[in-house]
């Protein structure tokens, strides 16, 4: 079965929609670990609950020449294309880790929103060479 990518025009401004999968499954987690450490449970849990809002929050718009993190509708950073020199989505089976690095940094995020559509922003807007 093959997963075909979203259709997506270069000048088109493309907003991720939230994807609540790992917040999720980190607080689900936490319930059996109840059982076993109540302190781990309750960390893996506030961490599941803080993604769980980060998810809500936080928005990645793909622009003709820009990523831009929206928080509320207020852009909080803005990457240039022309700045990136590599990006990997980390274990395609469930993507859980997007990574890009830049002339100057190197930045590494959750997968908070929809990966294929995030993979197909991607590759076309900043392919790899």
């Amino acid at each position: 079965m093959t997963v075909s990518s979203p259709q997506i025009q270069p000048t088109q401004v493309v907003e991720l929609s939230p994807s609540y999968a790992i917040p999720a499954v980190l607080v689900l987690a936490a319930i059996p670990l109840l059982l076993v450490q109540v302190w781990v449970a309750s960390v893996v849990a506030l961490f599941g609950l803080f993604l769980m809002v980060q998810a809500a929050t936080i928005r990645l718009r793909f622009t003709e020449t820009d990523l831009d993190v929206y928080r509320s509708n207020e852009r909080i950073r803005r990457f240039p294309y022309r700045e990136w020199l590599n990006w990997k989505i980390f274990w395609q089976p469930v993507p859980i880790l997007f990574y890009f690095r830049e002339v100057k940094s190197i930045h590494f995020l959750p997968v908070l929103f929809d990966a294929s559509t995030l993979r197909a922003c991607l590759e076309q807007r900043c392919p790899k060479a």
